[in-house]
């Protein structure tokens, strides 16, 4: 049987997932990625893109996220860090990313636009354009204190 620590179950499970990061910096990202989700998830235009871009360029729009996040990450936090710490950096990013979708996924489920089960590429196409604005407000929020 597990024990948990004197910090809280939350902290517990995610600090290996997700080191230098608490339970604020998690609820920043979250709030943060709802911020831009819930105004460009609900417009019609984003549903059409989901339908009709194809597959490359949402590809193209997830690099452009991760890079954006990357780059402001970078200069806000780890810029004068050692090379070693790197690692932090991408686990950071990941997390925000992966937090953004999350966020996403579950909102535009709940306004029923992500058909999972009979189209899911379309679905999944959706989910990606929309995190894009997301996931930046989500590594701006993150740096609030």
């Amino acid at each position: 049987m597990r024990k948990w620590s004197k910090r809280g179950v939350v902290h517990t499970i995610a600090e290996p997932i997700l080191p230098e990061f608490k339970l604020h910096d998690i609820l920043q990202i979250i709030i943060g990625a709802s911020v831009l989700s819930v105004p460009v998830g609900f417009t019609e235009e984003a549903w059409r893109l989901g339908e009709t871009l194809p597959v490359l360029n949402v590809f193209g729009l997830f690099l452009l996220s991760v890079c954006f996040i990357t780059m402001f990450s970078y200069y806000q936090y780890h810029k004068h860090a050692d090379k070693k710490h790197r690692h932090i950096l991408v686990k950071r990013v990941v997390a925000t990313y992966l937090l953004s979708f999350i966020v996403v996924s579950v909102i535009l489920g709940l306004i029923q636009i992500t058909p999972w089960f009979s189209d899911s590429l379309t679905a999944f196409k959706r989910v990606v354009i929309v995190t894009f604005p997301s996931s930046m407000s989500a590594a701006i929020a993150d740096t609030l204190k």
